[in-house]
């Protein structure tokens, strides 16, 4: 045992090098300064930025209060200017009222007034020169107007003579007739019904103005077949509601008509 505490007392071991390496440690970072001016340096730098984003915001500001002083200036003055433009429209306004006024009034005295307006001195020379033969002229003037009625008895007559003319003309020329085309679906009882007789009392039917054409038998369904059958009819003188009326008649051979087609020529 003694030994081993012998050997353990000549054996050189470093029991505090950790408390040694962080004294060493701490005596470097304050020779060199590492830790706090760093902070601080990264603390500037972030003020440096505050400082410069609020100098901008001040100017951007300070711009945009210019501009819209500068705007506001403009528009100030496009309203005088416009206000301007607006009394001498109303002045321009007011004299075209007044002369159109003094304009009412002189019409009005020339309306109202009697006598001729005053005429230069040729004018009363030349009046004065041919007074004499226009009283001499009275008993022509006279004549004059029975001479115009005259004229208007000449003007009636052959006035009345050019529409009798007219009407004449009119009357011969010749009208217009207005026809129709229509397709008559005309169907029977059923099957056993004589189909041939059918179209027969059909055409039986006469109008003035009713013109039958071609007829054909078109299949119905279960043996049944109905009639089709053209005519051409004047519209003053037949309609589908005589034709209906006259074909029904028929009762032993047709149960129905229908109007297929109806079309102006």
């Amino acid at each position: 045992m003694s030994a081993a505490v012998d050997y353990l007392a000549q054996e050189k071991i470093w029991f505090d090098k950790l408390r040694y390496d962080e004294a060493e440690r701490h005596f470097y970072e304050r020779m060199n300064g590492t830790s706090h001016p760093a902070q601080e340096l990264g603390a500037n730098s972030i003020l440096q930025d505050i400082a410069r984003a609020r100098e901008n915001i001040q100017k951007s500001l300070a711009g945009s209060a210019a501009n819209g002083t500068g705007d506001q200036g403009e528009l100030v003055t496009q309203i005088k200017i416009l206000e301007l433009e607006n009394h001498s429209l109303r002045q321009v306004v007011e004299d075209l009222r007044s002369a159109l006024s003094k304009l009412e009034c002189r019409v009005s005295v020339l309306e109202k007034s009697p006598s001729p307006a005053p005429c230069t001195n040729a004018t009363s020379v030349q009046l004065k020169t041919t007074s004499a033969p226009v009283e001499e002229e009275d008993d022509d003037d006279m004549d004059l107007f029975g001479s115009d009625d005259e004229e208007d008895a000449e003007a009636e007559r052959i006035k009345e003579q050019r529409l009798k003319e007219y009407a004449e003309k009119k009357a011969k020329k010749p009208t217009l007739i207005a026809k129709s085309s229509i397709l008559l679906d005309v169907k029977p009882w059923d099957d056993e019904t004589d189909m041939a007789k059918l179209e027969e009392c059909v055409r039986s039917v006469v109008a003035d103005g009713l013109l039958w054409g071609q007829s054909k038998l078109v299949p119905v369904g279960y043996g049944i077949r109905k009639l089709q059958i053209q005519c051409v009819v004047e519209d003053n003188k037949v309609g589908t509601d005589l034709l209906e009326e006259e074909i029904t008649k028929f009762e032993d051979y047709v149960q129905s008509v229908d109007v297929a087609a109806f079309n102006k020529i």
